[in-house]
């Protein structure tokens, strides 16, 4: 493992390294199966062990109530951006969507293919910059649900406070930053993430689902996308993607080792704050793309004073031992994915590494 670097991708993204030591020691052989995980019977007594402890660690961590159902799909968030509108939306209904970076824009373009669904607020204006306020909304008192993407990779944008709607669910894409700080579930019908970013590896997606909304899933679509068929069969209606959802197991108990998502929290907070004071201390080389009380605890973007400078930042960076510096293709510039797995230690590596980048081009 000496040759490994800091890696700041944003997704399929770092993962512990004491998880990935775990995974080399028990592939040849899990708990004296004479089988790998991914060579297990989805119906035997070994993977239901793991499926069971899988959901049961994000009940401990979360603190997911009773009347929510966890399930283990497939497709990503993107098959999330239409299972949602086509469960929910029934004939006559209309959801509404709040519009922060391109994400849930795509979850947008789905909706409206399948029923009727409105843009309830939008930061499109100012280049995703910010998250709107709540005086900006405009929800409309029927609608099924209010669709959020709590963390934007690409933006580099955080919903801090999560918007009042009232009885009306929020359905929630937190692909990039689920786990990384306590919740409400009484705000919430419907979480999804794809785990790629905060839970594991790509391939399973996590969808925790209060029940009385899978019970409304729509009969006239197929069995296959009903969030009501995987509650029912425990997300084994059809063979589920064994090996990421193990590998999401020993991230869990990871992260119980650490302490529980409060220990994880607080660690997420320090590293977002060494960061952002490096960017604003250096503030005329570092630029930040977002507004401070918009800022991401996961994903952090900022400019040099030129694209040659960013590219030569991107390729020094890399010499250095830190990987996945680039931003998004759409955007340019920086971007700094500091997801669970990455330590304390990673960012005060990089943090240094920018302030003698400075030193050096400013």
């Amino acid at each position: 493992m000496a040759t490994r670097i800091w890696n700041f991708n944003p997704g399929p993204a770092t993962l512990p390294l004491p998880v990935l030591e775990k995974i080399k020691e028990e592939i040849p052989d899990y708990g004296g199966t004479g089988m790998a995980v991914m060579e297990l019977s989805h119906r035997s007594k070994p993977y239901a062990a793991i499926h069971a402890e899988t959901k049961n660690l994000l009940v401990q961590l979360l603190g997911i109530p009773e009347n929510f159902s966890i399930l283990f799909l497939q497709g990503g968030a993107s098959l999330q951006f239409a299972m949602v509108p086509m469960n929910l939306l029934g004939n006559g209904k209309s959801a509404d969507y709040v519009i922060t970076g391109a994400w849930s824009k795509k979850a947008l373009k789905e909706a409206k293919i399948l029923g009727s669904a409105k843009v309830a607020g939008s930061s499109e204006d100012t280049n995703f910059n910010r998250i709107p306020e709540q005086s900006e909304l405009t929800l409309d008192p029927d609608t099924v649900y209010v669709h959020i993407t709590s963390n934007n990779t690409i933006a580099g944008t955080q919903w801090m406070t999560f918007p009042d709607t009232g009885d009306i669910p929020i359905v929630s894409d937190m692909s990039s930053d689920i786990l990384s700080r306590q919740l409400d579930f009484s705000r919430f019908g419907l979480i999804y993430a794809g785990a790629q970013k905060n839970l594991g590896p790509s391939g399973v997606t996590v969808v925790i689902i209060r029940n009385d909304l899978a019970e409304q899933s729509r009969e006239d679509i197929p069995t296959l996308l009903r969030y009501a068929t995987h509650v029912d069969k425990d997300s084994l209606f059809n063979t589920p993607p064994t090996f990421a959802i193990y590998i999401v197991k020993l991230v869990l108990e990871w992260m119980k080792d650490q302490g529980g998502l409060e220990a994880v929290e607080k660690i997420n907070q320090e590293k977002g704050k060494l960061l952002y004071n490096t960017i604003d201390v250096h503030n005329e080389f570092y630029r930040g793309t977002v507004e401070p009380d918009s800022r991401s605890l996961m994903n952090a973007t900022f400019r040099l004073p030129t694209e040659e400078l960013e590219g030569k930042f991107i390729a020094e960076g890399l010499e250095s031992g830190f990987g996945g510096l680039k931003g998004h293709r759409s955007v340019g510039g920086i971007r700094v994915s500091m997801y669970n797995a990455m330590p304390l230690e990673g960012i005060k590596a990089l943090t240094d590494f920018m302030v003698n980048f400075v030193k050096n081009n400013g």
